[in-house]
């Protein structure tokens, strides 16, 4: 099995590969559409029954958050993979076209709406006078968002010039003040609760980023042994990911649910309903994580690991959109 279907010498280029490229798009498109509707239908069925009240627009900020995220990964993940691939001997010197310009921009654009909710009071503005940019400077939470926002406008350029991989340092500052912002200081321990944030932020941006940056890698070298020897040494990282993206995001559960009330809220509130279906889709990825990893090591060819992968890639995404959806609703009660 191969990585690619045959090319021109197989088929017409108007027939059957025109109608598959075709086919692919459209597949993307309505996979975007779906990933859009999560955030936005969400939070009406998290809330369902649970006498919580989610702030105004919840389903808008769920969104502008899920792309920020996505805009995370993308270019950490490409990151990550061109270091991995940079050690490989003999790899072919040919790299896929970087997504980061567009990610970044897409987060910039993501942080400005964001600030803008900000600077409101975290109230939907309805017009651009009720947008108090100077009161930004006036709170931690405004002051963060304009970092975010300057910040993904630095990556942006970075990722367009002769040194791409500068854009490392601006999102390095996004995951910082995103894990600040997730912890007031009103909190108990906020800086314990940071720590946790930032490495749990961290791991999943290069694990959901870095998968997708090394198929496009392998699919690009066609089949190439470097492929295989890629996505080898790409599985050993995501494995460590894997672990202290558990061991963070259980940490970060159990000190906004004690243990003894985890599983009443883990079905009684929106933030735990949530919580349970971003678990339930992470172990859907582990599980097809491990299956791409068996076919990498057993299978005669070991670039079937492709197929699982994809797959992986799809349950990432979702997974994404699920965090996204999980930062816009009201926290769990402390209950003593």
């Amino acid at each position: 099995m191969t990585l690619i279907r045959p090319g021109a010498d197989a088929a017409d280029a108007n027939g059957p590969a025109r109608r598959s490229g075709t086919g692919r798009a459209v597949a993307v498109l309505v996979l975007v559409a779906l990933a859009a509707l999560v955030p936005l239908l969400g939070p009406s069925a998290a809330l369902h029954g649970t006498g919580e009240a989610a702030a105004p627009g919840v389903g808008g900020i769920a969104l502008l958050r899920g792309v920020l995220f996505a805009a995370l990964c993308v270019p950490l993940g490409e990151l990550l993979v061109l270091r991995l691939a940079r050690r490989l001997p003999d790899a072919p010197a040919e790299r896929p076209r970087s997504w980061a310009p567009l990610a970044t921009g897409a987060g910039f654009l993501a942080a400005l709406a964001l600030a803008s909710v900000v600077s409101t009071g975290n109230l939907v503005p309805h017009s651009l006078g009720q947008i108090d940019v100077g009161g930004l400077y006036d709170s931690r939470d405004g002051r963060l968002a304009l970092l975010e926002v300057n910040a993904f406008l630095l990556a942006a350029l970075c990722a367009r010039s002769r040194r791409p991989a500068a854009q490392a340092w601006p999102l390095a500052a996004v995951v910082v003040a995103e894990a600040l912002r997730a912890h007031p200081t009103s909190e108990h321990g906020p800086l314990v609760g940071s720590g946790l944030t930032l490495v749990h932020l961290t791991c999943a941006a290069l694990w959901a980023g870095g998968l997708p940056s090394a198929l496009r890698t392998v699919r690009l070298w066609r089949g190439d042994a470097a492929g295989a020897a890629l996505l080898g040494r790409y599985a050993r990282v995501a494995a460590v990911l894997l672990a202290a993206l558990t061991v963070t995001g259980v940490c970060s559960s159990l000190r906004r649910m004690p243990a003894a009330t985890v599983l009443d809220q883990l079905t009684t509130t929106a933030y735990g309903r949530t919580l349970l279906a971003k678990a339930i889709l992470v172990g859907v990825v582990a599980v097809l994580a491990l299956w791409a990893r068996i076919r990498l090591s057993r299978a005669a060819d070991p670039l079937t690991a492709y197929v699982p992968a994809r797959a992986e890639v799809v349950a990432l995404g979702a997974v994404v959109v699920v965090s996204g959806l999980l930062t816009a609703l009201p926290l769990p009660i402390r209950w003593s």
